[in-house]
């Protein structure tokens, strides 16, 4: 058995995956707190991360019916780019700052100004840093937080935090690691001399954990712990990865060809490569993956919480939610929602606010702010999706997951957006399950076995047939015409430079 954990910004999931069976066998999910204010404040603390996997770990297996002592191997998936600050002892010495935490921006523009702007910093790391990622956090704990900076003798990501607390090592692998802005994406190496920018006493560069492959183990799960949750002696720990590198495995998104798509809190397109890839746009991440090759990807700040928003504001239930999305048109009946509710990272306005644009009182109701919150959020995605293609990473169809993939009129949506059929995995929980393969792949190495992950994940991954969804012509041009609005509102109300060649926009 292999045990798979997702650590999001929402809550912790965990999975247990039979092998022999090929299928999930139980599963538990606990929800998380936030500390957020309107300075663009998201923290967490990870004594909740841990809180909530011991509740759904509990769950999984009582579910299950197995013993704990049948599981072989723990893969952990976690939200990237976090900041887990330690002391000397181990001790977490303030709440994390999350991947979705915008009040760094200053310290990121200050860190790109040191670097020489955004052209030398690509040439130094492969990519140019934002303000989402690990390393102007540092900067910003720097300067508001310096007893606390003074501290830190460990720097960690959510799922390196997760692999500490179940080994005592600290360790990171390149996937995750390729988002904190301090790590060279080409060479697969830490970028020091950028932590010692931010901190000239070698302080930093000193706390950084030890890279490791993707297929080898973070350790072993401590005595305690084993004994905590009732697991055996010698349970391995893989290296985990950021849960878009997860999600790449619980895909089957690890060799060039496919796209996944993930409506979840965080909006993410990403496809497998096996080179480095030089991005035409700053907008693409080029990431390494979770299994020692690389994964280009486009992240947007707003998603299903902006649609989760919108249900706690009219009281709707999910499936009530969908019945006024299948009732308004595609369109909205000219109602279009800029949704940078949270700022955002694509494009790059981290201070951006929200905007409704087009209301009248025709389309001043409930439903139609609901469509035009999934479509002005999906326009994130495929203003994203033209980035990707740009850099000739494309795909005849779309891997969808996330919980707004549950939805056939959002997955209908998404398909006439893109112009492209999207199709869903068989099992949803994606990262969670990569984390379970991951755990899998590791553990075959351990043993000398050395099975392919592509074995593992053809023996996994499936798609769920009834899932697919055809562009619908009509919609196809409704949103093509949407997606003209969008990039001018863009233009006009964000200053984001249009380029009026190619009819969109320049990230």
């Amino acid at each position: 058995m292999y045990l798979g954990v997702d650590c999001g910004t929402q809550g912790t999931k965990v999975i247990i995956l039979n092998p022999e069976l090929g299928c999930i066998i139980g599963e538990g999910y606990e929800p998380h707190q936030l500390i957020s204010n309107a300075r663009g404040r998201r923290e967490q603390h990870p004594d909740w991360w841990i809180a909530a996997f011991k509740s759904a770990y509990h769950q999984a297996i009582e579910q299950s019916g197995i013993d704990a002592k049948a599981i072989h191997a723990i893969g952990v998936s976690g939200q990237q780019h976090g900041l887990v600050a330690l002391d000397q002892q181990g001790n977490v010495i303030r709440p994390a700052k999350l991947w979705c935490d915008t009040e760094t921006e200053p310290q990121n523009q200050q860190l790109l100004a040191a670097l020489g702007g955004e052209n030398l910093c690509k040439k130094r790391l492969g990519l140019v840093i934002a303000t989402g990622y690990t390393a102007s956090k540092l900067l910003w704990m720097k300067q508001n937080c310096a007893d606390d900076f003074r501290k830190i003798a460990h720097i960690l990501l959510p799922h390196d935090y997760f692999n500490f607390w179940l080994t005592g090592n600290t360790v990171t692998e390149y996937g995750d690691a390729s988002g904190t802005g301090y790590f060279n994406v080409i060479t697969r190496q830490w970028d020091r001399g950028i932590l010692d920018i931010i901190d000239p006493n070698e302080q930093l560069s000193k706390a950084l954990p030890n890279l490791i492959e993707a297929h080898q183990p973070a350790g072993i799960v401590r005595k305690e712990i084993a004994s905590l949750l009732g697991l055996s002696p010698n349970v391995l720990v893989s290296s985990g990865g950021g849960d878009n590198m997860m999600g790449a495995i619980g895909t089957g998104n690890i060799t060039p060809g496919l796209v996944t798509m993930s409506l979840g809190t965080s909006g993410t397109l990403y496809a497998a490569a096996d080179k480095p890839i030089t991005p035409v746009n700053n907008g693409l991440a080029p990431f390494c993956s979770s299994t020692g090759g690389w994964l280009p990807l486009i992240c947007t700040m707003n998603m299903t919480n902006i649609t989760s928003a919108m249900q706690q504001l009219f009281e709707f239930d999910i499936p009530t939610f969908n019945q006024h999305l299948a009732s308004i048109p595609a369109g909205s009946d000219g109602l279009l929602l800029m949704p940078f509710l949270n700022g955002e990272r694509t494009p790059s306005l981290p201070s951006a606010e929200g905007m409704l644009l087009g209301i009248n009182m025709q389309n001043l109701t409930p439903p139609h702010l609901c469509r035009a919150a999934v479509e002005g959020t999906t326009l994130g995605l495929r203003y994203g999706l033209e980035i990707l293609r740009d850099s000739g990473l494309d795909s005849a169809s779309i891997r969808l997951i996330g919980g707004g993939a549950k939805s056939n009129q959002w997955r209908q949506i998404t398909a006439d957006m893109m112009n492209t059929p999207v199709e869903c995995p068989s099992i949803g929980e994606a990262a969670a399950l990569g984390g379970a393969i991951q755990a899998a792949w590791c553990h075959s190495h351990w043993q000398g076995k050395e099975t392919s992950l592509n074995n593992l994940c053809n023996q996994f991954v499936a798609i769920d047939s009834r899932s697919r969804v055809e562009p619908n012509q009509s919609g196809v041009q409704h949103y093509k015409e949407l997606f003209e609005q969008y990039n001018e509102a863009l233009h006009h109300h964000y200053n984001v430079l249009y380029d009026t060649e190619k009819n969109r926009i320049n990230v």
